[in-house]
């Protein structure tokens, strides 16, 4: 028989990150080297005491169905968060947790978007927003976030992109792929246009526990009530408490909005994993020392690894403030090493240098390669040391 996919997913780019890494681990598999950049998941493991909360659910008989929008006790749990961090409060009519900040950000376009409304997606912008909206019949508009604006949108750049089909706009800091986060400030008047406009935010917030130096997360919906009731924050335990594989995140904001993403959910996913929410559970009531010192490590790391980085010839490179990601604009030395672009240039660092690094045309800016630091201290100046190394060669030659 002649078998025709649907077109929606027919136009759908493959994840970037995903191929980069499956490449890296072909070549070890082979073995080859390879130090693998690319991962979007920290080194550490999930707290002791979250994994004795999981075993201790499974081991009382807590592995049938829950609630399609999770467990009461991790709704408390959340909103709890929610008000110590936040000063936020939410009712849990409020909240949905779903299998993943991933699949609640696939969950909330598929409810609010129709043919042709359009969501506003700042570059660089994490690979799987176009496709989301996409998938969802929605148009993505892009803004060019200026490097020499730390890669920010600003309110102007919003305004003049809003039309009368504009849904929502994303706003995501700590940003992945920069680690750059908006001072408070800053979404103060982008938010005064979402008002203005009225489109709604999808703010998230995925990042907000990784934050270095005197930076503070800010969420928007903290600026105003007016601001919270227009914001939906996507966020989730993946990064703040290293449990990327226990796929648990969630969504806080419009009761109205929050229901259809529960409808849905009931008829695509059940519920969450039942174990994992008993984790999550114990993540956010437990202790959040391991928290602090993932996020101690991660900082010291960015400190050495960055001087080392910048020093490579033709690598500029703005500084993180959050996450755990440097995004190097690395034009000049793919020029001077003799490669067409980027993208070539981040294939010979795999097949050369052994080094395994996402091409920034995966996040919407060409001239860019994202390197995760979330790996060991010596891994990370060994990488480093390589990339250098590989471009001081290659000019020479």
């Amino acid at each position: 028989m002649v078998l025709e996919l649907a077109n929606r997913v027919l136009s759908l780019t493959p994840s970037s990150t995903l191929a980069i890494t499956a490449k890296a681990k072909e070549l070890k598999e082979q073995g080859e080297d390879v130090i693998g950049l690319g991962a979007g998941e920290p080194d550490f493991n999930t707290p002791q005491h979250i994994l004795d909360a999981a075993a201790k659910s499974m081991n009382e008989g807590f592995t049938k169905y829950t609630p399609s929008a999770g467990l009461p006790a991790l709704k408390q749990a959340i909103i709890k968060k929610f008000e110590t961090d936040q000063g936020l409060s939410y009712k849990p009519s409020e909240i949905i947790v779903g299998n993943g900040a991933k699949h609640v950000l696939y969950t909330l376009f598929q409810v609010l978007l129709n043919d042709g409304d359009e969501v506003i997606i700042p570059t660089p912008y994490w690979v799987s927003y176009p496709e989301q909206v996409k998938l969802a019949g929605g148009v993505p508009v892009y803004i060019e976030g200026q490097e020499t604006n730390q890669f920010k949108i600003t309110p102007d750049q919003l305004a003049q992109e809003v039309t009368d089909k504009t849904k929502a706009v994303i706003i995501n800091s700590p940003s992945n792929p920069t680690g750059v986060l908006y001072t408070k400030e800053e979404l103060a008047e982008l938010g005064k246009v979402c008002l203005e406009k009225d489109i709604l935010i999808v703010s998230d917030e995925i990042y907000e526990k990784l934050v270095y130096g005197s930076a503070k997360h800010v969420s928007i919906a903290q600026i105003s009530p007016e601001l919270k009731e227009q914001t939906v924050i996507v966020n989730g335990v993946s990064k703040s408490h290293s449990m990327t594989g226990w796929r648990i995140g969630y969504a806080a904001g419009n009761e109205k909005i929050i229901k259809a993403m529960t409808n849905l959910a009931s008829h695509s996913t059940s519920n969450p994993t039942t174990t994992a929410q008993y984790a999550a559970i114990a993540a956010y009531n437990g202790p959040q020392e391991p928290v602090e010192v993932m996020r101690k490590a991660f900082e010291e790391r960015l400190e050495i690894i960055f001087e080392q980085l910048t020093a490579i010839p033709g690598f500029t490179c703005v500084k993180p403030q959050g996450a755990f990601y440097l995004y190097p604009n690395v034009k000049a030395a793919a020029e001077m090493t003799g490669y067409q672009n980027v993208d070539d240039f981040a294939s010979a660092l795999l097949v050369e240098a052994k080094v395994a690094v996402i091409p920034g045309s995966g996040f919407g800016t060409p001239d860019n390669i994202r390197l995760s630091y979330a790996t060991s201290l010596d891994l990370l100046e060994k990488a480093v040391s390589r990339i250098k190394q590989f471009v001081e060669a290659k000019v020479q030659a």
